[in-house]
């Protein structure tokens, strides 16, 4: 059935297995030991350029100033796979004619989820929309909307000034 040579080299494979795993735990263990007090015995340091500079906080309405409308068209092409812009023109979305300042889920024949639904009776700030566009599942958890949100800021009130500018 087995040979004595068969059987020698399963086992030298086996305890050489294990050899490597213990001499490589024992060599991790002195590269990252950790003190009793359960510190780190190394340290590192990474320094930024601009570690000594003080982030300048920058106004909502100074960033709504500054918006381009041209801009936020081309961001709205995320938005045009589930909302319109026509007026009553619902998809899987709500039509988003008339977004800046309407009531939170207010447009007569969509369903709403429940989440949104509680938010009913707020009006669509531009402040309200940042918060929601940056990430809908946070802002109102349960949203059916499954968009991530838009990270960047500029994407954001770009976005808020082309809305709010087409129906003015």
């Amino acid at each position: 059935m087995f040979d004595t040579m068969t059987l020698t080299k399963a086992a030298a494979g086996l305890f050489g297995a294990w050899l490597v795993l213990l001499l490589g735990k024992w060599a991790a263990e002195e590269l990252y030991h950790v003190e009793a007090h359960g510190e780190a015995s190394y340290v590192v340091e990474v320094a930024s350029a601009g570690a000594a500079e003080e982030v300048e906080e920058v106004n909502f309405e100074e960033l709504m100033a500054a918006a381009d409308p041209a801009k936020g068209a081309k961001v709205f092409k995320k938005c045009a796979a589930c909302h319109k812009l026509e007026d009553g023109a619902n998809s899987t979305g709500p039509f988003l004619y008339g977004v800046v300042g309407r009531d939170i889920a207010s447009v007569a024949g969509f369903g709403y989820s429940a989440a949104l639904g509680e938010k009913a009776g707020t009006a669509w700030s531009a402040e309200e929309l940042d918060a929601f566009l940056t990430k809908p599942s946070s802002y109102a958890k349960g949203t059916t909307m499954s968009f991530a949100g838009l990270k960047k800021q500029g994407d954001r009130v770009n976005l808020i000034a082309y809305l709010d500018g087409l129906d003015g």
